[in-house]
């Protein structure tokens, strides 16, 4: 089958798309899926430069360089290379393992990106596809049965693909910070996949919306559903009043993080999800305690968010962003233009 293998950390070198990659058996709680496509997620890109390396201390997207030492995984475990990565995969079951039903073989299905079936579902504990196991960028993959999830939709392929991995971080962002109907949220990084999906969900929950994106893309976000959009050159502070946002949802972090907790009204949450502006921020604690402000790390994903999605979905309470279309073996080009941010909403690749 043709896959794209990542052979270690580094740049763009490092994939190598090929067409000789052996078709992967399943296992006895296994499913082998058809890819009909897989989106591009800064996950991807983030675990091949080993951004989540301690030792990195920069943006994301700032260049090739890369961790120092092994930790650069989500788990901070070292990888074992060549992997196939790809967080998001909407496909069709083509065979079974030996504990399967027969009848699962022709579903269409999302795969669930934080995966916890491996980890016998212990809190905060997961794998992650394209990470701790290989993912989507490949004509062919494996997934354990319990997290690959029927879907009965008119959607076509591309634009399920563009949910797994962008969608259920913003479902569980949403949901750990408990966001409720007429509440205020702000959203960093708003026209990214994850930011977009935010605001579509938050404005499913009856909350009202404040982006921060570019200037370029305030009417898409706009458009998407956002009530406000703030200029994300500009500082939020001169926009905002202190204590005026019930939760953040951050994406972004970076050099005008404290901000974030100064608009916060008190008692507020605030959630997090990325680092794409940098991960190092200055926190004074006394914001934190004085304002009774509640600080939330998301990553691991109680699979009832998965299934959320699968509903909205299902009831077309949602819409897929996709912005453009590549051919697996132009992924290199494809995450370039991830990278350079230009687009607002998906990239997928078609195997």
């Amino acid at each position: 089958m043709s896959a794209v293998l990542t052979t270690g950390h580094g740049g763009f070198d490092v994939l190598e798309h090929r067409n000789d990659v052996q078709v992967p058996t399943p296992e006895s709680d296994q499913v082998l899926i058809r890819v009909l496509g897989a989106g591009i997620n800064n996950t991807d890109i983030n675990t091949r430069t080993a951004w989540y390396s301690k030792s990195v201390r920069d943006e994301t997207n700032s260049g090739d360089s890369k961790g120092l030492g092994d930790d650069g995984s989500w788990s901070g475990n070292p990888l074992n290379f060549p992997i196939i990565q790809g967080a998001d995969c909407c496909g069709e079951i083509v065979a079974v393992g030996g504990d399967i039903d027969i009848k699962r073989i022709g579903e269409r299905v999302l795969v669930r990106t934080m995966q916890q079936y491996a980890v016998d579902y212990r809190p905060f504990e997961c794998w992650t596809m394209g990470s701790e196991c290989d993912g989507a960028f490949a004509q062919y993959m494996v997934a354990f049965s319990d997290e690959s999830y029927k879907i009965e939709s008119d959607w076509s392929d591309i634009e399920l693909a563009s949910i797994p991995c962008a969608y259920s971080t913003a479902e569980n962002l949403l949901e750990r910070s408990n966001v409720k109907a007429g509440e205020v949220v702000l959203i960093t990084g708003a026209s990214g996949g994850v930011g977009s999906a935010v605001i579509q969900l938050a404005k499913r929950r009856g909350a009202s919306v404040v982006a921060i994106a570019s200037k370029s893309k305030v009417v898409a976000v706009k458009k998407i559903g956002a009530d406000e959009v703030i200029n994300r050159e500009d500082r939020l502070i001169s926009f905002l009043e202190n204590e005026s946002i019930d939760v953040v949802i951050d994406l972004v972090a970076g050099s005008d993080w404290a901000d974030l907790l100064d608009v916060l009204k008190r008692g507020g949450r605030y959630a997090a999800a990325g680092a794409i502006a940098g991960p190092i921020v200055e926190l004074d604690i006394r914001t934190l305690y004085l304002k009774d402000l509640t600080l939330m790390g998301c990553t691991v994903q109680d699979s009832q968010v998965f299934k959320n999605l699968i509903s909205y979905i299902e009831r077309n309470e949602i819409k897929p962003l996709v912005s453009k279309t590549y051919p697996l073996k132009d992924i290199v080009r494809a995450q370039k233009d991830f990278i350079s941010k230009k687009y607002v909403g998906k990239l997928v690749l078609l195997p």
